[in-house]
């Protein structure tokens, strides 16, 4: 999976997808047509240097993009709600990503491209050397009180 996900990145650099920004601006990364986005599309990227291991230790992925310099997981929309992500990683509403020719190089096997992003949270903060924590919801409580 990892070789074939190399293969994708490397042998795709040469050419141009749609939707790509000559002056390497943001592009909206392009999910397959046949993949069902219902809950919208975030994305979460990643310095590339750590994208092989999220990948491989990841118990379930979704689409995955990626440049020269950072890897895109895509996750449904609003899943920066409560969660701290490392200053490491970058958040991208709507999916639009400051990236330079992005490519999918992992699609996953099921009809929906996103991966869970619980996981993908507390797989990054490992990956980066932070403690993983939620941020307090804005003048409420963290969980709802049992009626």
């Amino acid at each position: 999976m990892l070789k074939n996900a190399m293969s994708h990145l490397l042998g795709a650099r040469r050419s141009r997808e749609p939707g790509c920004s000559p002056g390497g601006g943001m592009v909206q990364l392009p999910l397959p047509a046949a993949l069902s986005a219902s809950l919208g599309c975030d994305a979460v990227g990643v310095p590339a240097r750590h994208g092989f291991r999220l990948l491989s230790h990841l118990p379930r992925t979704g689409c995955v993009f990626a440049d020269a310099d950072r890897w895109w997981w895509i996750v449904p929309s609003g899943s920066d709600l409560d969660l701290d992500w490392p200053a490491q990683a970058a958040y991208a509403r709507g999916a639009y990503v400051p990236a330079v020719r992005p490519r999918l190089i992992h699609q996953p096997d099921s009809r929906t491209p996103y991966t869970p992003p619980i996981p993908l949270f507390l797989m990054v903060c490992q990956v980066m050397g932070v403690a993983p924590s939620w941020a307090a919801p804005a003048g409420g409580p963290h969980a709802v009180s049992a009626p």
